[in-house]
Order: C-alpha cells, then structure tokens, then sequence
C-alpha cells in the first residue's frame, strides 16, 4: 500500500513554485484587435454608476401618481411642476389641515429634496383621523417625488419616506374592555 498523502511542507513547496511560476496568457489575449473586428453598431453599455436604476414614470397630463398609506388613511396623491400649492380634497392645506405640524409633515419631503415651491400637489384622501391622513399624504408625495425625479430616490429613502409605517390600532379582543385592557375585577 502506497501513501498517497502529502505532508503540508510538501504543499507549502507546490504552492511556492506555483507563485514563483510566470503565468502564461492565451494567445487570443496577445493578440491585437483589428478595427474591422469591432462592430460599429454594437450598443456600449454605459457604466453601472451613471445608468439610472428605474425610469420616470408620467402619466398624459405630465404627473406622476402614487398611494400613499398611514393607520387607516388612504392617500392618492398627483405632482406635476408648479409653484408649490398643496390641494387635499379640493381645499387649500392651510383650511384641510389647520395644525401648522400637519403641514409640516406634509411638506417633508419636498423639504429634504430642497424642492420647496417647485411641485404643485393635488391629492384625495380618505380613513382614519387628520394625523393618519397627513402621514398618508406625506407617505404619497414621497413615492410620487421618486416617480417624477429618479435621482431623488436615494435623499427621500435615507430620510425613511418611503417606508410605509405599518403601526396600526391592534383590535378588540373578546373577553376584554378593549384590545388588552381586562373589565375591573371583583373579588366578591
């Protein structure tokens, strides 16, 4: 019986006159290209930095549409270029949603994007109280922003815009006062 087994000194030494070894390249490497050989009319894809990942999304009037979602409210939100007036539900922000933090938090993302004053918005919403509404409204210009202007995805996405906020009112269970508090207990 032969032993086949090498001891690591041994592979030490393989692996050094393999690196010391030079490392013959194909011929078909070696050789020049032609001009001829090129194709002229084979696309150059440009490089991966400078390709946008996804496409600008307009519908015929030239605006862009996204929902926006928060609790219950649901928000269905138009940009389109303008001078910055807010429309919910056919009214003015400043009457639909007279808390100034309201509208703060609608203005958001233009504010992040440096994009203040440059969209008009108009957008129908429905569910929930004002505070879901204007989450939703906020949640809708950010996703619709990103269809309009690509490059802005990267600023609204950091600032966690885009994310849908998935807290929601657990719901009543039976046998309790409401989703975990109990009825008042009686020892006698």
């Amino acid at each position: 019986m032969s032993d086949n087994r090498q001891s690591l000194s041994d592979l030490a030494q393989i692996a050094a006159e393999a690196a010391a070894a030079p490392v013959a390249a194909p011929a078909a490497a070696q050789a020049p290209v032609a001009e001829a050989d090129i194709v002229a009319d084979a696309p150059i894809a440009p490089p991966v930095s400078t390709m946008p990942l996804r496409q600008q999304e307009i519908d015929n009037l030239g605006r862009a549409y996204a929902t926006g979602r928060r609790k219950d409210a649901v928000a269905r939100v138009w940009v389109k270029p303008g001078t910055g007036k807010i429309t919910v539900n056919g009214r003015d922000q400043e009457i639909y949603f007279a808390r100034p933090t309201l509208r703060l938090v609608i203005n958001q993302p233009f504010g992040v994007t440096d994009r203040n004053g440059q969209y008009d918005v108009i957008c129908t919403v429905k569910g929930g109280g004002l505070s879901g509404q204007a989450g939703a409204v906020k949640h809708g210009i950010a996703q619709a922003l990103t269809k309009y202007e690509p490059a802005l995805r990267s600023a609204v996405k950091a600032e966690g815009f885009l994310t849908r906020d998935s807290r929601v009112v657990e719901r009543k269970k039976y046998g309790k006062a409401k989703a975990r508090k109990s009825f008042q207990f009686s020892k006698r």
